[in-house]
């Protein structure tokens, strides 16, 4: 009986300890899993079955798992989408700035603090394999990267610019208003007026 309860939440996608303690579950059964081979512990607490394939997006999708409340941001956001050529080797997430920061020992993270609407706005939630991918639009993306230009290099904020506009990830009024809800419309006019 415990078992079939088991593979009905393995069905989902991931299973966590909480999932088994809210059907009265013991929680031991995840490490027996794991030893017979059933399930394969993808991060503290985030199982899923040996067997299930793994997708481009997992450590996106493990990252939302650990933080409920977080959202992929700036260079993360930016590989998500497909624009520019970044590839980071940690998972870049906004999180509220009165929040507690998370100590995770996987998938590597960098925390950044937003606020009001530059944290609530322009949110995109993508169903995938082990749950919801919350992620920004590409125009806020675009937006976030040229107000933490000291932290991502502008370079990149150009890049996302050119490619997002490029190949058509954004219209001009859905990056109008990211741009201003970011207060950086009038950084990014001079390198819009090269593109148009």
């Amino acid at each position: 009986m415990h078992g079939q309860a088991i593979e009905r939440l393995a069905r989902k996608g991931t299973i966590r300890a909480r999932d088994l303690q809210r059907r009265g579950l013991p929680s031991v059964y995840l490490g027996r899993l794991v030893r017979q081979g059933h399930l394969v512990r993808h991060s503290r607490g985030i199982y899923a079955p040996a067997k299930q394939e793994i997708s481009g997006t997992h450590d996106y999708e493990i990252a939302c798992l650990r933080v409920p409340h977080g959202i992929l941001c700036l260079l993360s956001a930016l590989a998500y989408h497909g624009i520019g050529t970044q590839n980071p080797h940690e998972i870049w997430m906004a999180i509220d700035g009165k929040a507690w920061r998370p100590r995770l020992d996987h998938p590597p993270m960098r925390f950044m603090r937003f606020s009001g609407l530059a944290l609530s706005h322009g949110v995109m939630k993508v169903n995938a394999v082990n749950g919801i991918v919350r992620v920004y639009t590409p125009a806020k993306t675009v937006a976030d990267c040229f107000k933490f230009r000291n932290k991502c290099g502008i370079d990149i904020a150009i890049e996302a610019l050119r490619e997002g506009w490029r190949y058509k990830k954004f219209t001009m009024k859905q990056l109008d208003e990211a741009a201003q809800i970011c207060r950086v419309s009038r950084i990014i006019r001079p390198y819009l007026e090269m593109l148009i």
